[in-house]
């Protein structure tokens, strides 16, 4: 069984910063066969691809509204993946969820949610104007 816990969301004023977290576990699961991705989703509104990073760590790909912003990253020995958001503006507000695809064509992110295999529970992020 494959577990994605998310951390770090939270209520913050617009231009301030969060870091979020997403920690992965399970018996078969490697975390370095796997492209991770946050998504988020706002009321009333589809799942949308945030950001993504390759299984590796060395390609990386953004949504245009939050390139120059946000920056993802992943620590392959600890199982972990990061979003720092930095200059949050209140339509960032959402659920971020982060997401894992087990690689099977290399060198590729998928912006898509049904690609993705398994998901986390989700962590509120909320920026007051």
């Amino acid at each position: 069984q494959v577990q994605l816990v998310e951390s770090g969301g939270g209520l913050v004023q617009a231009g301030g910063s969060l870091r979020l977290s997403c920690a992965g576990s399970g018996r078969t699961f490697t975390f370095s066969s796997y492209t991770m991705a946050w998504f988020r989703q706002a009321p009333g509104k589809e799942r949308e691809f945030v950001a993504g990073i390759y299984a590796s760590g060395d390609m990386t790909t953004y949504l245009d509204s939050v390139r120059g912003r946000f920056t993802i990253s992943r620590d392959n020995a600890k199982n972990t993946v990061y979003l720092q958001m930095n200059s949050l503006k209140p339509e960032d507000t959402a659920v971020y969820y982060c997401a894992a695809d087990l690689v099977t064509t290399p060198f590729r992110i998928y912006r898509s949610y049904p690609n993705y295999d398994y998901w986390g529970q989700g962590t509120q992020v909320t920026v007051s104007s």
